[in-house]
């Protein structure tokens, strides 16, 4: 995503946002990462997924310069573009992380970044993409300027599966679009929403994959 000024219009700061976040890794995504994991994660922005993952090392890439300010201590932020990733030691990452980015990227800049990261996944690492899925959010898709790129749960796994992944867990409504919602945003009923089976309103989907060269056994 080229365009900087994106965090002053449409991803602007918010408190809610934090809230969010710090409920979900405690909730649900700490549980799915050893604590003496590796974690990257992919544009991460005011880096509210990785400051509060529990992880050996923890790593904040993004194309934003605000990275550095928004990364908290024991988080190493790194200012570059996902296509390229060769500041990552190979076979070092356990555990990569990309919320609502790869909808802003071509589908050329994109299967670069898999070949990134298939080189730098260990060989029990994830990958782990979280965001819009088109069936279920096309009337507020193209509100962000920035979305490029199209996909379904469908597509995402079938372009995962083209350029060598292996998906292993996909839920096709996982989250709401957006905080921006006459809803509040409260730990409490973030919790019971992970935990209820009824999703209303889930416009976000939670892709999981790993490498075709990947153990069968994760």
């Amino acid at each position: 995503m080229s365009d900087l000024r994106y965090h002053e219009t449409r991803f602007a700061f918010d408190e809610r946002r934090e809230m969010l976040w710090r409920t979900l890794c405690h909730s649900y995504f700490n549980r799915l990462i050893p604590p003496d994991s590796t974690v990257l994660e992919l544009g991460a922005g005011y880096c509210n997924f990785i400051n509060n993952v529990k992880a050996a090392r923890r790593i904040a890439f993004d194309v934003w310069p605000g990275v550095a300010e928004a990364a908290q201590p024991g988080v190493q932020p790194v200012v570059g573009t996902v296509t390229d990733l060769s500041s990552i030691p190979g076979g070092s990452v356990d555990f990569v992380f990309a919320s609502n980015l790869f909808e802003h990227l071509t589908q050329t800049d994109f299967a670069l970044t898999l070949r990134e990261l298939r080189r730098t996944l260990s060989p029990q690492g994830t990958l782990n993409i979280l965001q819009p899925n088109y069936k279920r959010a096309y009337r507020e898709y193209f509100d962000d300027y920035t979305h490029i790129a199209i996909y379904s749960d469908i597509s995402m796994c079938d372009f995962l599966a083209a350029h060598d992944f292996r998906v292993i867990e996909r839920h096709a409504g996982f989250l709401p679009f957006s905080i921006k919602s006459r809803w509040p945003v409260s730990p409490f009923l973030i919790r019971l929403y992970l935990a209820s089976p009824f999703k209303p309103f889930a416009k976000q989907m939670l892709i999981r994959a790993v490498p075709d060269s990947a153990p069968d056994a994760m």
